[in-house]
C-alpha cells in the first residue's frame, strides 16, 4: 500500500542526503520521481544536501495546490511514481492534506523530510500536519551532535554566534554561518535551555576564573 512517510529529526543530521539517496535509488530502477521543495540552502527549485549533492526540484510558493499540480503534470502525460517533499516543515498544512491526498486517490508514495521544531522548540506547522497525518515516522539514525558531544535534540537561531528566542518562525539560513549572520546551531536539550552555543561556551572557557585575593 502507498504510505506518507515522514522522515523528521534536527538540522544536520542528513534528511536531504536520504532525500537525494531515495530518488538516486529510484531512478536507477526506472522510476520517475516528482520533487517539491521550499528554501533549500542551494536557491530556488533545487533539492541539495551538506555533502555538495543536489538536483533540480519544483520549487513551492504560497497557496499552491500540490494534489493539483500532480494532476495536471499526469493529465499532460507526464510521470510520476513517487513523491518527495523537502524542507516539509515550510509547506502549509492545507498542503500536507494535499500530499496526503496523493498518496490516497492517487496511489503514489509520498516521502517527507524536514525538521519538527523551530528555534524557540516550536513545532512547525506543518510538520506538526505530518505527525497527525503521516503512515509512518521516521526518526533518522544519523545523530547530530552538541558542541559538548551529547545528541542534539533542538534547533538553536543565532547570531554572531549568539542564541536567540525571538523572531520570525522562518529564516532562511544554514550551519556555520559566519560571525554577525543569521546562522543555525544544533543542541542538546540542556545546552539550549542554558542558552549555551558552541561560541558561547568557548568565550565563557577563556574567561579567566576570579579567585578571592587575601589580603595582607
Amino acid at each position: 500500500m502507498p504510505e506518507l512517510v515522514f522522515f523528521s529529526g534536527t538540522m544536520d543530521c542528513g534528511k536531504s542526503t536520504l532525500a537525494l539517496q531515495i530518488e538516486h535509488n529510484r531512478s536507477a530502477r526506472g522510476l520517475a520521481g516528482m520533487i517539491f521543495t521550499r528554501d533549500d540552502r542551494a536557491g530556488e527549485g533545487k533539492l541539495s544536501s551538506r555533502l555538495g549533492l543536489v538536483t533540480d526540484a519544483v520549487e513551492v510558493e504560497d497557496g499552491q495546490d500540490l494534489y493539483a499540480y500532480l494532476v495536471d503534470h499526469l493529465s499532460q502525460g507526464g510521470r510520476a511514481d513517487y513523491v518527495i517533499a523537502d524542507e516539509a516543515q515550510f509547506l502549509a498544512p492545507g498542503q500536507i492534506d494535499q500530499l496526503a491526498r496523493v498518496v490516497d486517490d492517487l496511489g503514489l508514495d509520498v516521502f517527507a523530510f524536514g525538521i519538527t521544531t523551530d528555534f524557540r522548540s516550536k513545532l512547525f506547522p506543518g510538520s506538526q500536519r505530518l505527525v497527525e497525518l503521516a503512515d509512518r515516522i521516521e526518526v533518522l539514525q544519523v545523530e547530530a551532535l552538541c558542541w559538548c558531544g551529547a545528541r542534539a535534540t533542538h534547533n538553536a537561531r543565532t547570531v554572531g554566534g549568539e542564541m536567540v528566542v525571538e523572531g520570525a518562525q522562518v529564516v532562511v539560513g544554514d550551519v556555520n554561518q559566519s560571525a554577525g549572520e543569521v546562522g543555525y546551531e544544533v543542541l542538546c536539550r540542556r545546552h539550549h535551555r542554558r542558552r549555551m552555543t558552541a561560541a558561547s561556551a568557548h568565550a565563557a572557557a577563556l574567561s579567566p576564573d576570579v579567585l578571592p585575593v587575601p589580603s595582607s
